[in-house]
């Protein structure tokens, strides 16, 4: 988790030095200082979200797994009684 927060800070970061040097202004000056670190939490937050979206799906993707191995599963117990061990063959 806080591999991907520190990434999007120093991304944040990143956007704050290629917007001053599109502007072209010098990249440490007291006028400008104050910005550092809202952009620097600004994409914290965005990868402390993105860590929560990532957790979210992957319990949503292992509940689908889960659900289609019992599924399947199923299946092959109630092919198993039908059949009485034979294996059937299906084309």
């Amino acid at each position: 988790m806080v591999h991907r927060i520190v990434f999007w800070t120093g991304f944040g970061l990143a956007t704050r030095f290629w917007q001053l040097g599109i502007e072209m202004r010098p990249f440490f000056s007291k006028q400008s200082a104050w910005a550092y670190p809202v952009f620097g939490a600004v994409g914290a937050s965005f990868g402390y979200w993105l860590q929560g979206v990532d957790e979210r799906q992957t319990a949503v993707l292992q509940d689908r797994r889960n659900a289609i191995l019992e599924k399947r599963a199923r299946r092959a117990a109630q092919r198993e009684e039908l059949t009485g061990g034979e294996e059937v063959v299906t084309a």
